[in-house]
């Protein structure tokens, strides 16, 4: 198990180091990093995402529908809990709110989840990884747009349901959203691609690990660190409560040891850097995110290594 951990951990983080570094020394900017984000967000991911699930079929995705639904309800309850709470107790206003609930909700599927299950777990846990990060893509993802444009439009004033509604096609637009979608549909019906398309797909997928690790690296890089009664309430969200919530469910309803080991792991994952970067898409800067999101990765190092070593013992 500690061959395991070190062959599959030790890629990911030396890779979301190289990024850091490289952010903090100047050798990338850590500031101007649109094209990066464009690169990974509306090609790499979208093209990994696409090639993995259009390759799966109608038996394979029936067979996650309770691994998919449990991966929904940890996501989407972590960003309620949190959305709510940055509002009530930390008088956060709407778009730093739903930037952190991301943060929090959303683990950083695309860096890690899917070079981590692969290498772990085998090809079979890569579907698993690639519906978590799908899920988080057409879900919670939008979600949080929806709310930075009707918090933009709005202009300060109080958002109404019609105005997230609007800002809905929007969201759903990018490739990162609209891509999973339809490799589900075509995986559900059993379409088939030609094989020069999905080499093509594979071959731009394949750039997604490494390079949305080295651009979580740089994003971080630029972020200023200072810690606060949020900031711990991030870590402790994202590493503890949401794979704990996550366990806690499947062992209620006795699903499948694979599944509970995928899923917990999943959620024990560092926090993803969507939030970071719709914020910075949206010129807003939430500190307490951008902090929070580097104290996972701080302590999510040791708490990841536990979970699985956890997991490998008992599942």
């Amino acid at each position: 198990m500690t061959k395991l951990l070190l062959d599959t951990l030790t890629p990911i983080f030396a890779g979301l180091l190289l990024g850091y570094v490289a952010g903090r020394r100047g050798l990338m900017d850590n500031v101007n990093v649109r094209n990066l984000i464009v690169f990974v967000m509306n090609f790499a991911v979208p093209c990994a995402l696409f090639s993995t699930l259009i390759q799966s079929s109608r038996a394979v995705l029936q067979q996650h529908i309770a691994a998919s639904l449990v991966i929904t309800f940890a996501y989407f309850a972590l960003y309620v809990i949190s959305y709510f709470w940055a509002r009530r107790f930390l008088r956060m206003h709407v778009s730093e709110s739903s930037v952190l609930a991301l943060t929090i909700g959303f683990p950083n599927a695309a860096a890690v989840a899917l070079p981590l299950l692969t290498g772990a777990y085998g090809s079979n846990a890569a579907v698993t990884a690639a519906l978590s990060l799908a899920i988080g893509s057409v879900t919670i993802s939008p979600l949080t747009l929806a709310l930075l444009e009707a918090d933009k439009q709005s202009a300060g004033t109080r958002i109404s349901m019609r105005a997230i509604l609007q800002s809905f096609p929007q969201a759903v637009a990018r490739p990162v959203v609209w891509a999973p979608a339809i490799a589900l549909l075509g995986a559900y019906f059993d379409l088939h691609l030609p094989s020069f398309v999905t080499g093509t797909l594979t071959m731009l997928g394949n750039a997604a690990a490494g390079s949305a690790l080295i651009v979580t690296g740089v994003v971080v890089s630029a972020q200023r660190f200072r810690f606060s009664l949020g900031v711990l309430f991030t870590t402790v969200a994202k590493l503890m409560v949401q794979p704990l919530l996550a366990l806690g469910v499947m062992l209620l309803f006795r699903m499948r040891p694979t599944d509970i080991r995928d899923i917990t792991v999943i959620c024990a994952i560092p926090g993803g850097f969507f939030g970071v970067v719709f914020d910075k898409g949206f010129d807003e800067t939430s500190e307490t995110a951008s902090s929070g999101l580097i104290a996972t990765y701080g302590v999510g190092c040791v708490t990841l290594t536990l979970w699985m070593l956890m997991l490998g013992k008992f599942f």
